[in-house]
């Protein structure tokens, strides 16, 4: 699993997935999102700004990251 270093508090959902390049655009996450694609510690997570933080783990098809 791999790890993503937070540097403030929380990031928003939408953005984490930009920042990694799981998406092309910020449209695409939130239509990731919304339709129930993304996982948030093994939940269905359908709020775009869901606000993550240390230890959160993410979910995108094969893809998962740890917040550490």
């Amino acid at each position: 699993m791999q790890e993503f270093i937070l540097k403030s508090e929380y990031i928003e959902l939408n953005k984490l997935l930009k920042l990694l390049n799981w998406v092309e655009s910020g449209g695409q996450a939130g239509s990731l999102i919304t339709e129930g694609y993304v996982k948030v510690n093994g939940e269905k997570e359908t709020r775009k700004r869901c606000k993550l933080r240390k230890e959160d783990i993410v979910e995108l098809e094969n893809q998962k990251i740890v917040l550490k």
